[in-house]
């Protein structure tokens, strides 16, 4: 039987997010996802026990361009997958140091004093996430370390502040040109092509990421939540564990994502400053960092040309580049101060690793079981199902949905962009508006179902910086997305019957739709008491 390029190619990946919803428990769900997919690839391929160990650890097929590498130690020895370990690594220890130094401890402090309410306190998170812009998970750990002690002083729970910022990572990310995510899709479009300009046309149909912040901010203001939501703000509000035995990530107590405040025995001597400048250091070194990767500096076609050099740099080189060296100017910063001994510093790259094994340990799984969907060709195979549709208004609202199922399915929104953005730039003439719509279809419905799906990086990177357990993360902020994917998919449907009228009066006639529909449902979602304080 031949799994390979159909429906069957899926089985992994959907076993996989049943296991986790039924077992309440990922390890071992990913896992036997990444079995399945194993087995399936070696009875289509007829290579037996030995073609299914090897290609459950190491499977290299293809020469040069063409090549390809399956398996759990093809994806940890994989350049890029490395280079997210090793900024994972960095960005733990510099947090784990702005503990140390007392630098989270004094922001909590001055935080207390100035932000007076659990409406700001979050207004303040939303914020933070809106202004660390330039990679998803830099945004889900640093928004987390930062805002943890003062939601917890608020009784915010952690599943509303994971919520937060998970919605204010990929969503921001996927609209802000400066960003790994804007190089990443831009790397996507045809040769010759500027693809960042491209990305920047399609930021105004983003109606997935726009619409998530405007829900936030409703939801925050009128102190309103879903049934799920509301059960756990009130066990935060009594002190309570939120859930009994659910999580596998806030089980190790994640020490990246620990409360400066309840630390007393961390240092004394730090201010706000010993948290301020390691985060601007991060956020100037890794775009300096991105654009280095992309040639600025170096003799060549993006010598001094930012935009360029930006749109074609290797984020994981990038990121590890700019965090390596904000860590480095950190300790030499902290230490000279006697703000930290050197000892102390050293220490806290042991915890900063330690702080983020059950992080790496499920993204090896996570990337593994995503080779195994590469090797039967699911994505290939959605793919195909949406290029033989023949539709053309609705084709922006059906790219949405085929993104959200192929990105929920996989895990990643950065795979779905790779599959599905060269079908949209192959379709559509340059400068046609539903190029510009459909392209945005794709990254936005991408980010809706890497939004939603517990095997997502940024998912489990979200839980990870709120502290809170994995599953009661996914479980509670699924009401919202979903809330926000109709609204977005209706306005899609309304943007490619526009389109004939034109990229502007599109745009506008299809945000006003959905402006409008996103106020309605909310008056709705109220009124049926769906929504409650």
């Amino acid at each position: 039987m031949d799994f390979i390029g159909t429906y069957w190619a899926l089985v992994p990946p959907l076993v996989a997010i049943v296991l986790a919803f039924i077992t309440k428990e990922v390890y071992s769900s990913l896992f036997i996802g990444i079995l399945i997919g194993a087995i399936f690839y070696c009875v289509s391929t007829g290579t037996g026990f030995d073609g299914f160990v090897g290609h459950l650890l190491s499977n290299n097929q293809g020469d040069a361009a063409d090549a390809s590498s399956y398996g759990l130690i093809s994806c940890l020895s994989d350049n890029w997958n490395v280079g997210i370990i090793v900024f994972l690594v960095i960005l733990g220890a510099l947090v784990a140091l702005m503990n140390k130094a007392g630098g989270s401890a004094a922001f909590g402090k001055w935080a207390s004093k100035h932000v007076k309410s659990a409406v700001w306190v979050q207004i303040s998170t939303l914020l933070l996430g809106i202004l660390i812009f330039i990679d998803d998970y830099f945004n889900c750990l640093t928004v987390g370390s930062v805002m943890r002690p003062i939601t917890e002083r608020h009784s915010v729970s952690s599943e509303k502040l994971a919520y937060l910022i998970d919605s204010t990572a990929a969503p921001i990310c996927v609209i802000a040109p400066i960003s790994s995510w804007a190089a990443a899709v831009a790397g996507f479009c045809a040769v010759g092509e500027n693809g960042l300009a491209l990305f920047c046309q399609a930021i105004p149909f983003n109606f997935y990421a726009f619409f998530s912040i405007i829900f936030i901010v409703m939801i925050i203001f009128s102190k309103c939540d879903f049934p799920t939501m509301r059960k756990f703000n009130a066990a935060a509000r009594s002190d309570d564990e939120a859930g009994e035995g659910v999580g596998e990530i806030a089980d190790t107590k994640m020490e990246v994502a620990s409360s400066g405040i309840a630390l007393k025995k961390l240092g004394k001597n730090g201010t706000v400053l010993d948290l301020v400048v390691p985060i601007l250091l991060l956020l100037s070194f890794c775009t300096l960092g991105m654009i280095y990767s992309g040639g600025f500096f170096r003799d060549g076609k993006n010598y001094h040309d930012f935009v360029n050099a930006f749109a074609e740099s290797n984020a994981s080189v990038g990121l590890v580049i700019g965090s390596l060296t904000a860590l480095v100017l950190s300790i030499v910063w902290m230490v000279s101060r006697r703000v930290i001994r050197f000892e102390d510093a050293m220490s806290c790259l042991i915890k900063g690793f330690e702080a983020m094994v059950p992080a790496i340990l499920i993204l090896a799984l996570a990337w593994t079981l995503k080779s195994m969907t590469d090797s039967l060709q699911a994505a290939t195979y959605v793919a195909h199902l949406l290029e033989g549709t023949g539709l053309d208004m609705l084709l922006p609202a059906v790219i949405f949905l085929t993104a959200c199922f192929l990105a929920f399915s996989t895990g990643t929104s950065w795979g779905t962009f790779g599959i599905l953005i060269p079908i949209c730039v192959a379709i559509f003439p340059v400068g046609a508006p539903l190029r510009i719509i459909s392209i945005s279809a794709c990254m936005a419905g991408a980010v809706c179902g890497d939004h939603i799906s517990p095997i997502s990086d940024t998912t489990i990177m979200a839980s990870a910086g709120a502290g809170c357990k994995h599953v009661n993360h996914v479980s509670s902020q699924l009401p919202y997305a979903l809330t926000v994917a109709s609204i977005s998919f209706l306005s899609y449907l309304v943007a490619g019957f526009a389109q004939r009228m034109g990229t502007k009066e599109s745009c506008l006639i299809s945000w006003a739709f959905g402006l409008m529909s996103l106020g309605v449902t909310f008056l709705v979602l109220k009124r049926m008491r769906l929504l409650q304080r």
